[in-house]
């Protein structure tokens, strides 16, 4: 049975719908969940289904779901802005347009990462590293570029920057992606079959 090109656009825009939805739902329970988690750690856990969708659904889809998460960032940093939501949004106060950049180039970039490091390897462990690869390019690139465009207003030393990249969340956030990237990609890629 041949599937015609307008059945596989609808269905890849409906399986895009549901990576959307899924990070919607996970950045509303995170909100919820940390408002009474009582530990330092929260972990970020949107850029998951990003990693994943990039993975399964090809870099220009991921693309996609990274634009999506950075719209999220974005979105959330303007309506209920806390005190660093200037590195997301122009609107919060001290925010400007490269707010704009650290919002959304490393979260694009986590969407099209992970689909090249797991071509390198496509199994199990290829999904893991992807998924350890879009993680770290979310802490590595979202850290750099806040240190690079808002020093003054962070008053963060290099050391600061190296410490912040390495710390607790940003390990956490790795450990999850690494994880369910690799227990999750195999069973989409067989189903996507």
């Amino acid at each position: 049975m041949t599937h015609s090109p307008k059945n596989s656009k609808a269905a890849d825009i409906a399986i895009l719908s549901i990576f959307i939805a899924i990070m919607i739902v996970i950045q509303l329970l995170s909100k919820i969940i940390y408002s009474i988690w009582p530990f330092p750690i929260q972990p970020t856990l949107v850029h998951i289904p990003v990693i994943i969708g990039s993975i399964t659904l090809g870099w220009k889809k991921g693309a996609w779901l990274g634009f999506i998460m950075g719209f999220i960032s974005f979105l959330n940093s303007t309506l209920t802005p806390i005190p660093t939501s200037f590195l997301f949004s122009p609107f919060a106060p001290h925010g400007n347009l490269w707010s704009l950049v650290v919002a959304f180039v490393p979260r694009i970039l986590i969407g099209i990462l992970p689909f090249f490091i797991y071509q390198l390897s496509k199994n199990r462990l290829g999904a893991g590293l992807g998924g350890f690869v879009g993680s770290a390019t979310n802490t590595v690139l979202v850290l750099s570029a806040a240190f690079l465009f808002f020093h003054d207003q962070l008053n963060m030393s290099f050391k600061a920057l190296i410490a912040s990249i390495i710390a607790t969340n940003s390990i956490a956030e790795a450990i999850a992606a690494t994880i369910l990237s690799a227990s999750l990609v195999p069973v989409l890629i067989k189903l996507k079959k």
